[in-house]
């Protein structure tokens, strides 16, 4: 469940990325959309990283020993 979280967050910020995409190439400018797609981005990886720190600290995931 905790991975599928992870993956559904890391899709989200792939899509953000994609609209932030779409409104540079539409516009051929900076825009309102895609501002807000980008800060939405950033927001989401911030998560993502929170999540994944508190995930290691609890045991719910692993990291490889190499």
């Amino acid at each position: 469940m905790f991975k599928l979280i992870m993956i559904a967050l890391l899709l989200s910020i792939i899509v953000s990325l994609g609209v932030a995409l779409f409104a540079f190439v539409k516009e051929k400018k900076s825009s309102d959309k895609m501002l807000k797609a980008l800060t939405f981005r950033i927001a989401l990886s911030i998560g993502l990283i929170i999540l994944m720190m508190l995930g290691a600290q609890f045991g719910l995931i692993s990291p490889h020993s190499i």
